[in-house]
C-alpha cells in the first residue's frame, strides 16, 4: 500500500484540499471573469466604438500577447519570492487595469488596456499549477488540477448572466453598460488580492493550519517525491527550456487554448446570431456549455487519476470537442448548435486536468516553474490566435463557419500530438 493511500494521508490530503481548493477556485473565477468579460461587453461595445469583428479580435487576442511576453519571467520571480506575495501581486495589478477598462474610447487604448492587463495577469496559472504541485502528490494532481480549472467554465457559467445584467445599466449615472461591468467585476480581483496576504502559505512546511505530524509527513512526501523526479530525469532550468517533451508539451497545449479562447470569446455573439435574444438572455444561454464542461473536467479528472492515466485522458476529450465544433459550423438551429457547442466545451476543457499532471512527471522546482511556464506560455499565444482567426475568417466569409472548423483541426491535430508523445513515453519507459 502506498503512503499516501492510508488513512492519515487521507485525512491530510482532505484537510489540504478544504483549505486551498476553494479558495483558489474562486481566485481562478475572478481571473477568468476579467479576461472573458470582453466577449460580453462586445454586445454593446462594438456598435459604440465602431468595432469591426476584426478589430474585436485582434483586441481579445492582444492579451495573450502580454501574457506570453511575460509568462516565464513572471514565474521565475514567483519561484524567488514566494507564491503568496506574487499572486496576491498579480490580483491587485490586474483588478485595477481591468476595472480600467471602462475607459476604452477607441481602438488603439481597447489594444493598450488589453495587452496591458495580460502583463499583469502573467504568470497566474502557472504560477498555481507549480503551487499544487508543492502541495498535491503526482497521484492525486489530475484530480486536484481539475477542481481548480473548473474555474474557467464556471467563471463564464456566474460571469455570463452577471454581465448580461450588468449591460442593463447602460445609462445609469452616464455610464454605459459594459463600462459598469468593467468596473463592478474589475474590482473584486482587488480586494481578493489582498485577502491572498493573509491566507496562502508558500510550502507545507509553513502550514500551521495542519497538525505538526500532518505538516512533517507532508512536506516530507513532497520533498521526496520531487528529489525522486529530478534525480530520474535530472532536468535543469536550461534544459527544461529546451526540451523536446515540454515542447511537444507547448505545441499540445496552444491547439487546445486555440480552441477554448475561439469559443469563450466568441460564443455571446455566436448565440446572438442564431437566437436574436437580448443581452441578459443571451448571457444566460451561453453559460449552459460550460456547466457541462465544469461538470466534465472534474469527471474526467476523477478518471484520470483512477487509471493513472493521462495521455488519453487528453487525446479523447480533444477529439470529441473537435467533433462538437466541426457540429456547430454547420447547424443554424438554436437548440442544436448549443448542443454542439457544449459537447466542444466539455472535450476541450475536459483536457486540462491530465493534461497539467504531465509537467510534474518529469520536471521539479525551478525547472517545473519555467518549464510550465513555456507550456502556459504557448497556450497563452493560442488564446491570442484562436479569437483573431475566428474574427478575421469572420469578417472574411460573413459567417462563423470556417472559424469553428478552423479550431476543430487545431483539436484534431492536438488529439494526434499526444497520441505520438504516448506512444513515445511507453518507448522510454515513463
Amino acid at each position: 500500500m502506498s503512503a499516501i493511500d492510508s488513512d492519515f494521508a487521507r485525512a491530510t490530503m482532505a484537510k489540504v484540499t478544504r483549505r486551498l481548493l476553494p479558495f483558489l477556485l474562486l481566485l481562478y473565477i475572478v481571473s477568468w471573469l476579467d479576461r472573458a468579460n470582453v466577449s460580453f461587453a462586445a454586445l454593446q461595445m462594438n456598435v459604440d466604438l465602431g468595432f469591426s469583428a476584426a478589430v474585436y479580435g485582434f483586441g481579445a487576442g492582444i492579451f495573450f500577447i502580454g501574457y506570453a511576453l511575460f509568462e516565464i519571467p513572471s514565474n521565475l520571480i514567483m519561484v524567488r519570492v514566494g507564491p503568496r506575495l506574487w499572486i496576491a501581486r498579480i490580483m491587485i495589478t490586474w483588478g485595477l487595469i481591468s476595472a480600467g477598462m471602462m475607459f476604452v474610447q477607441g481602438e488603439t487604448s481597447f489594444y493598450v488596456m488589453r495587452f496591458l492587463l495580460g502583463v499583469a495577469e502573467a504568470g497566474f496559472l502557472p504560477g498555481i499549477i507549480y503551487y499544487l504541485s508543492q502541495w498535491f502528490p503526482a497521484a492525486e494532481r489530475a484530480r486536484a488540477v481539475s477542481w481548480f480549472m473548473m474555474a474557467i467554465p464556471l467563471s463564464i457559467v456566474v460571469g455570463g448572466p452577471l454581465s448580461g445584467l450588468l449591460l442593463e445599466m447602460n445609462g445609469i449615472l452616464a455610464l454605459k453598460g459594459w463600462q459598469w461591468m468593467y468596473l463592478i467585476e474589475g474590482l473584486p480581483a482587488v480586494v481578493l488580492g489582498f485577502v491572498v496576504l493573509g491566507y496562502l502559505t508558500d510550502s507545507p512546511a509553513q502550514a500551521h493550519w495542519l497538525a505538526d505530524d500532518e505538516r512533517a509527513w507532508l512536506s516530507t512526501y513532497m520533498h521526496d517525491e520531487h528529489a525522486k523526479a529530478e534525480a530520474k530525469h535530472r532536468v535543469n532550468l536550461r534544459q527544461a527550456m529546451l526540451h523536446p517533451t515540454v515542447w511537444k508539451l507547448a505545441l499540445i497545449m496552444f491547439t487546445c487554448q486555440t480552441g477554448s479562447y475561439g469559443l469563450t470569446l466568441w460564443v455571446p455573439q455566436i448565440v446572438k446570431g442564431w437566437s436574436g435574444l437580448g443581452n441578459l438572455q443571451v448571457g444566460l444561454l451561453s453559460a449552459l456549455p460550460y456547466v457541462a464542461a465544469a461538470a466534465g473536467m472534474v469527471l474526467i479528472g476523477i478518471s484520470s487519476d483512477r487509471r493513472g492515466e493521462r495521455f488519453l485522458h487528453v487525446a479523447i476529450p480533444s477529439s470529441i470537442g473537435a467533433l462538437g465544433f466541426i457540429a456547430s459550423a454547420y447547424i443554424v438551429s438554436p437548440v442544436v448548435g448549443l448542443i454542439a457547442l457544449t459537447v466542444a466545451a466539455v472535450g476541450d476543457y475536459g483536457t486540462r486536468g491530465p493534461f497539467w499532471a504531465l509537467p510534474g512527471r518529469f520536471l521539479s522546482g525551478t525547472a517545473a516553474a519555467a518549464g510550465i511556464a513555456l507550456i502556459n506560455t504557448m497556450g497563452a499565444l493560442g488564446g491570442f490566435v484562436g479569437p483573431y482567426a475566428v474574427g478575421y475568417l469572420k469578417t472574411l466569409t460573413g459567417s462563423f463557419e470556417i472559424g469553428l472548423l478552423f479550431l476543430a483541426v487545431l483539436l484534431l491535430v492536438g488529439a494526434l500530438g499526444t497520441l505520438r508523445l504516448r506512444n513515445a513515453a511507453v518507448l522510454a519507459g515513463n
